[in-house]
């Protein structure tokens, strides 16, 4: 028996010395003009730095009560019944049609989150926008993405907004830094950026049930300088800013 134990530890040691050591895989390098990748589960990720054109086909799923309330990629707080999603690499705030093309219903969410990282899906519904496509039951189904634009409003009482394409090269940017729930907190960061930047503001968000404190920076005029804008941002400590056109 002890010939045998001092066998298998001999082979056991020979194994580990043979085997290759792990080295950890380096950062991608940053594309210029696009965010900052981003990493999750050992995977890495670049958005896009627009998403005028853009269209996706494949599997949606959706996410409700076990993330109700925590924080979102953007920092709302998630809604499942709000109409919002998450993408990989969309830009933050891209309103997109998703059509189940199994049953060809067809529902207009908000990307405010970063997901699905489960392998062969393409974005996460929130509950009542699966619910409105007939994803709930079956949990997952294909679907067919197109980027709409922002939502501008209608004329007249009662009808619906009407999506129009956006020019993501050109208009009015700025830069968020930060979203509270306590206003407090939201107005002491602005006092603290106005000393070092320009347009340091605050813009309150409702989403229906609370209130958001969203900091914002900077402007900018069109998307390469918003993009070296934002790099600046994040050398500078804050990692989670990003590019919001107004």
């Amino acid at each position: 028996m002890i010939r045998h134990l001092s066998i298998f530890f001999c082979l056991a040691l020979l194994i580990s010395a043979c085997a290759a050591p792990y080295y950890e895989p380096p950062p991608p390098r940053p594309t210029p003009g696009h965010p900052k990748p981003y990493r999750v589960n050992g995977a890495w990720y670049q958005p896009i730095p627009h998403a005028r054109g853009f269209e996706q086909t494949g599997v949606a799923s959706w996410y409700g009560r076990d993330f109700h309330g925590r924080r979102t990629s953007n920092g709302e707080v998630y809604d499942m019944y709000g109409m919002t999603a998450a993408h990989k690499t969309l830009p933050l705030g891209t309103f997109v049609r998703v059509s189940n093309l199994e049953n060809g219903k067809s529902v207009d969410v908000r990307v405010n989150d970063r997901g699905p990282f489960v392998r062969g899906r393409i974005i996460d519904l929130s509950y009542t926008a699966a619910k409105q496509v007939g994803i709930v039951g079956p949990g997952t189904a294909r679907v067919k993405l197109v980027a709409l634009g922002a939502p501008q409003p209608a004329k007249g009482s009662g009808a619906p907004a009407k999506y129009v394409p956006i020019d993501y090269y050109s208009g009015n940017f700025t830069f968020q830094v930060g979203a509270f729930t306590e206003r407090a907190n939201a107005e002491r960061l602005v006092a603290k950026l106005d000393q070092r930047y320009r347009n340091a503001h605050m813009v309150p968000y409702f989403d229906g049930r609370r209130a958001f404190y969203r900091v914002r920076v900077g402007r900018s005029s069109n998307l390469e300088e918003a993009t070296a804008y934002e790099q600046a941002l994040v050398r500078e400590g804050f990692e989670q800013a990003f590019i919001v056109a107004e």
